[in-house]
């Protein structure tokens, strides 16, 4: 899991944006979901094909890796500061103008302004697994009404004079656009008798169900069984904050149940441009029980449920929290270990380096295979060999809830 929380920074001029080719009416555009982020392959200045994260909660499109960009030549004309997943950092960002984008056969946006970061503390390899050189804007496609179906993978693209919803069971819904981000009003229950009118910020760029602030409201907090643990990664570091199930969240005339969700506390001296009123943001473990579609200049979000709208919101069984490091992301190491938890009882500590889950060397597996494994049912029992200063061990634990 990992939150990205979208950066601030003053305005740079105004993104081109993408294009289809003159006279088409739509274009599909593949998607590869990994442990529930979509990541878009892109071509960069007609060269390097480049992994970008699709993000709607993303004012810029962001380059993490610099050392890209130097290799081009890319002219930088301004420093900015970006706020880092904390909330309170202030990171280091150049402007670079004139870039080109492609993915190829499909779309072409040929004079981007994006932020290049001075270093990479993006870090994403570690929570996803595999290599993502930065965060693509969605805005950059706003001239068109944009669909996301999760089920087929597609993000599909339709010209706007063109485009009818030709499929029954979608819900309008208002949202707002400021500052290239979209906003959404609804309902939390943090229980039942609990109801709090909030301001989501609609977040592809976070691969959580839902992050809540829990200062900006007085209903909106851990409930009383919460748990204390790291909620994820972003530009800057890692999160701190709160884990549990909330009641219910209404997204129009649809509503989700049982929800995992995570709290962070703000710090009292943000900066209230940045948050523009909003209470949390809604990410893809959520979003992607539905099919999406997004008319910005409208200003109106459909929703229609997917086959796993009903799905239970599953999390992890075993208290470890594992990255991913190593030639090709096969080495599993743990990040941390929640307080009380099976895998705090068997002893597994962090800095532990997974070799072997049941009878599977770590090296034949990825980091959701090994998330999957930790969210297996209540009663599962799970062996696991690890290594800890230079020595192997073996540990067993039993999966159970945690929240």
């Amino acid at each position: 899991m990992l939150a990205l929380l979208c950066p601030t920074v003053s305005p740079i001029a105004a993104q081109g944006g993408f294009f289809m080719p003159a006279g088409q009416k739509q274009v599909d555009i593949p998607f590869d979901y990994i442990n529930n982020f979509i990541i878009i392959t892109v071509r960069f200045n007609g060269v390097f094909p480049l992994k970008f994260i699709f993000d709607t909660g993303a004012e810029h499109t962001i380059l993490s890796k610099r050392e890209i960009s130097d290799l081009m030549r890319v002219t930088y004309e301004k420093e900015f500061r970006v706020k880092g997943s904390d909330l309170k950092t202030d990171l280091v960002a150049y402007l670079a103008r004139r870039i080109r984008f492609d993915i190829p056969d499909k779309v072409s946006a040929p004079r981007e302004d994006i932020l290049v970061l001075q270093e990479d503390y993006f870090r994403f390899e570690e929570y996803a697994g595999i290599d993502v050189h930065g965060i693509l804007s969605a805005n950059a496609f706003s001239k068109y009404i944009i669909r996301i179906n999760y089920d087929r993978r597609i993000i599909t693209l339709y010209d706007r004079e063109s485009f009818k919803i030709r499929e029954d069971g979608y819900e309008p819904i208002p949202i707002e656009v400021y500052r290239n981000k979209i906003y959404m009003n609804s309902r939390f229950y943090l229980r039942p008798d609990s109801i709090a009118p909030i301001k989501l910020l609609i977040d592809t760029g976070a691969g959580l169900p839902l992050l809540m602030f829990s200062n900006t409201h007085p209903l909106v907090h851990p409930p009383d069984n919460a748990i204390t643990t790291n909620i994820g990664m972003g530009l800057g570091g890692y999160l701190e904050g709160f884990t549990g199930r909330v009641f219910q969240l209404d997204l129009g005339k649809f509503s989700e149940k049982n929800i995992v969700t995570y709290f962070q506390t703000l710090d009292s001296t943000m900066n209230e441009e940045y948050l523009h009123g909003r209470n949390g943001l809604i990410g893809n473990t959520l979003l992607g029980r539905f099919s999406v579609i997004f008319d910005y200049q409208n200003s109106t979000m459909w929703l229609k449920p997917a086959r796993n709208f009903r799905n239970e919101f599953v999390y992890d069984r075993s208290g470890l929290i594992v990255i991913a490091t190593g030639p090709g992301f096969g080495k599993f190491v743990v990040q941390g270990v929640i307080d009380n938890s099976p895998a705090a009882e068997a002893d597994i500590r962090k800095g532990d380096e997974i070799k072997r889950i049941g009878i599977a060397p770590a090296a034949f597996l990825s980091l959701g295979d090994v998330q999957r494994i930790f969210q297996k049912k209540p009663g599962k029992k799970v062996k696991i060999i690890i290594k800890r200063d230079g020595k192997r061990m073996k540990k067993r634990i039993v999966l159970r809830d945690l929240i």
